[in-house]
């Protein structure tokens, strides 16, 4: 008996997996040629800018981006964890974090180019979607609304990647559609939001850089005639960064005109996959009556790179990939699952990579649909035991400190409201809850201590 319920099981446990795709998305790789160990912790690399690199070892640094058995290690773990995904995808920034003096064009395309030949390698019969960050062109974040050496190079280097029509609007703007896996009634649409970066400074008085904003219209409203569903992937997201308060990445005009497209074609848009923070985050999409309509994905990174931004603590990560699962019928997401390699544990003994979390476990949800993602979000608003988690996970297990009370609203709400106006009102009501909740409970104790000394 017991030896037909184990086929049973095995039966059913097969039946259950072939009822769920996956991929792999990775970004923010930044490697940096120059990492070397030395014993002058300020000449580690050129990444760090002069902060010692007091904790090098052979995996990298806090204070630098990757070196390049970092990155190898990377490739090489998703090898070992899902060996056949159905694609990846790749959403860019793979040059390190230098001055423009210290890089140029050709430096650029080498980094881009070596990171391309390792993915092929390790995944020569594996779909790629592959995306630019802010940091794949020269000067960095400048990337122009037309035609230019890089893109056409890029271009060419993933033409195993990607279709000719893809190339020629990638030539064009940096972006391009195709349909997922070249299946019917699934697309992928790649989009270059590197054109609304704030510090982009050739498109701002632009009103729609490339013309990528009439284009993915065209695409989505396509898409719902023929009753396709969509993944978008890019890099540089719209709304807040997390972990600095009102720190924005689009201009005003072009956030607006982003989450426009989204609330317009959200019926057709099954997931948003971005990177750009190298943090483990997420952005929810409401309609005009408050429901969630759309989630997109912000992926941690491969670099364990320290910012600079002005106003972050101890802003590092834990190097980061993710697997995402989804029903092949639908395209529906159905989990995340975040592996990490602990760059404390790997310097000092191996370089282990291990499962981090899964996300349906972790905050007890049914799938990662948009109205599990706002479920999740109301439980890290509601609830310090949620919130100290998500935290916890936002810098790949690197930062373990409380989250306090302002730390709430800055996480909440940039998860909460991509609208500029909505963050600022989100900020005044989660802030005079915060401060409301800290009077209630310093009255409580005082009560406690009055009734305790009659």
């Amino acid at each position: 008996m017991s030896t037909v319920r184990l086929l049973l099981s095995w039966l059913l446990f097969k039946e259950v997996a072939a009822l769920s795709g996956n991929f792999w998305h990775i970004t923010d790789h930044h490697w940096d040629p120059t990492y070397k160990l030395t014993d002058n912790p300020e000449l580690v690399c050129a990444s760090s800018g002069k902060r010692p690199a007091a904790n090098a070892g052979k995996y990298g640094d806090y204070a630098c981006d990757s070196p390049w058995l970092l990155i190898n290690s990377s490739v090489y773990a998703m090898k070992d964890i899902l060996p056949d995904p159905d694609f990846i995808v790749w959403t860019g920034d793979d040059t390190p974090h230098v001055p423009n003096k210290d890089l140029g064009e050709e430096a650029v395309l080498h980094i881009i180019s070596n990171l391309t030949h390792i993915i092929n390698q390790v995944f020569p019969n594996t779909k790629v979607y592959p995306a630019l960050g802010n940091h794949d062109y020269h000067p960095k974040s400048q990337l122009p609304a037309g035609p230019n050496s890089i893109y056409n190079q890029t271009a060419e280097m993933w033409q195993d990647w990607l279709d000719p029509e893809s190339r020629v609007t990638f030539k064009k703007g940096g972006y391009y559609t195709e349909k997922l896996l070249n299946r019917t009634g699934f697309r992928m649409l790649a989009l270059n939001t590197n054109l609304y970066y704030d510090q982009n400074k050739l498109t701002q008085d632009m009103d729609d850089p490339a013309g990528q904003f009439k284009w993915a219209d065209q695409v989505l409203t396509e898409a719902a005639i023929n009753k396709e569903k969509v993944y978008i992937i890019g890099h540089v997201p719209p709304g807040f960064f997390e972990k600095k308060r009102s720190t924005l990445w689009f201009t005003p005009k072009f956030n607006k005109l982003y989450l426009d497209l989204i609330q317009r074609h959200h019926s057709v848009i099954l997931g948003q996959f971005f990177g750009h923070h190298h943090t483990d985050s997420f952005r929810m999409f409401y309609n005009s009556e408050g429901s969630p309509i759309s989630t997109m994905f912000l992926s941690p990174g491969v670099t364990p790179w320290k910012t600079t931004l002005p106003g972050v603590k101890d802003g590092a990560n834990n190097p980061g990939i993710r697997v995402f699962e989804y029903d092949p019928e639908t395209l529906l997401v159905k989990d995340v699952v975040t592996h990490y390699l602990n760059l404390t544990h790997a310097n000092a003994a191996r370089g282990r990579w291990e499962k981090e979390y899964r996300l349906t476990e972790s905050f007890r949800l049914p799938d990662a649909s948009p109205a599990s993602m706002h479920q999740a979000l109301e439980r890290i608003a509601n609830d310090r035991c949620y919130l100290q988690k998500y935290y916890e996970f936002n810098s790949v297990s690197y930062d373990l400190t409380e989250c306090n009370s302002e730390c709430r609203v800055d996480h909440v709400c940039a998860a909460r409201e991509v609208d500029f106006d909505r963050y600022e009102h989100c900020l005044e009501k989660e802030g005079a809850a915060a401060i409301y909740g800290g009077l209630l409970a310093v009255l409580s104790v005082a009560v406690s201590l009055v009734l305790a000394n009659r």
